[in-house]
């Protein structure tokens, strides 16, 4: 008996190789085998249910209504769609003047002609017919096959609209992506995760950074940490106004280029190097920052009687770690709807300052090549 069904089944995905293969004689290789998958196992792309073919029961006098007589506003069918079918599809009521309601696949014969207003849910429309009004298919593709005549309008919504050769009077439209469905908000869970997750990719990110920058640039790096160690508001003073000249100086700097021949040729060269200068200045002086608080908190600890090595390695991780914490309070609360808003600015607006004050000492130390204003007016050991 098991025998004698699995050949039936066997019988069956060949037949649809068969027609499927003859039916969409022009399309693409690859489309062809992806219908026949949908055919024989649509559930395996939607991750739904098979909907047995059935009718959709009439509401009656006090049912809804879904009128498909004018399809130009597709968004506010799919709304009203969506708020009265949903899975599993075992109550649903609908009343559709002029036309009629199917779950699941449905077709029009090659000589069948149905007369009135078409809504297929849940599954796909072949139309090898005649179809006498407009054809609307929800969350399934509308397929109008050679010899077929839709004297409609046609729209998929959640899928797509297929012409292989058919005749479609109206106008033709889908919306794949279902634009009006509405999208569930992510949990608090899941917020919570993204936003750490981002945190921490931008801490390890900045720490290699620091980690290369300490290997090959230690000097400059403690100068500049140094500098805002000791003139903390002068290079935030500095900063701030260094990030309102930085275009205004670009644009001097450009428009002085090209009223010469050859100052015209370096503007390509020069928007480079000037985009890397401001790159470098900003994200060495938060590393710097960074180094500077890291280095505060090491000497305190010292001091305190711990054993630690001391070591701009350490000073930099701690410093990233430090102004990280800035950014806890928003991953564990950022999924409340007001506050969540607040602690993110108030997150942003202190790494904003550490980033100005940043700048300033680069500017001040010029990148950490000028040491007055690092407070190191004895050389180094």
């Amino acid at each position: 008996m098991r025998t004698r069904r699995d050949s039936s089944v066997l019988l069956g995905f060949l037949l649809g190789i068969s027609t499927t293969l003859h039916a969409t004689p022009t399309a693409h290789p690859i489309e062809r085998a992806l219908d026949l998958l949908r055919a024989t196992l649509p559930g395996l792309f939607d991750g739904q249910s098979v909907i047995a073919p059935q009718a959709v029961q009439d509401g009656g006098a006090t049912g809804p209504i879904v009128s498909l007589a004018r399809l130009s506003d597709p968004l506010t069918l799919e709304r009203r769609l969506r708020e009265l079918v949903a899975a599993p599809y075992t109550n649903v009521r609908l009343n559709v003047p002029g036309g009629k309601a199917r779950l699941g696949d449905f077709s029009v014969g090659s000589s069948e002609t149905v007369s009135g207003h078409l809504l297929v849910i849940r599954g796909k429309a072949d139309v090898y017919g005649r179809l006498d009004g407009n054809l609307v298919a929800l969350d399934g593709d509308i397929l109008v096959h050679p010899g077929a005549v839709v004297t409609g309008d046609v729209l998929a919504l959640g899928g797509q609209v297929r012409n292989l050769g058919g005749s479609i009077a109206g106008e033709s439209r889908s919306l794949p992506q279902s634009e009006a469905a509405p999208v569930a908000a992510p949990s608090a869970w899941a917020m919570t995760l993204q936003h750490g997750a981002g945190v921490a990719g931008v801490f390890l990110t900045l720490a290699l950074i620091g980690i290369a920058l300490v290997l090959f640039g230690r000097p400059q790096l403690e100068v500049v940490s140094d500098t805002v160690a000791h003139s903390f508001l002068r290079s935030f003073g500095v900063g701030l106004l260094a990030q309102v000249l930085i275009v205004p100086t670009f644009g001097m700097l450009v428009v002085g280029l090209a009223l010469s021949v050859v100052g015209a040729l370096l503007i390509p060269f020069v928007v480079i190097v000037y985009a890397l200068l401001v790159i470098a200045c900003v994200l060495g002086g938060f590393l710097a920052v960074a180094h500077a608080m890291g280095e505060t908190r090491t000497r305190r600890r010292m001091a305190q009687g711990v054993a630690l090595s001391a070591n701009s390695f350490r000073y930099l991780l701690t410093g990233l770690a430090g102004a990280s914490l800035v950014w806890v309070a928003w991953i564990l609360f950022g999924w409340v709807p007001i506050a969540g808003s607040l602690i993110l600015v108030a997150a942003a607006l202190a790494t904003w300052i550490l980033l100005t004050v940043g700048l300033g000492a680069s500017v001040l130390s010029r990148a950490g090549i000028r040491q007055t204003f690092a407070g190191r007016y004895v050389p180094p050991e």
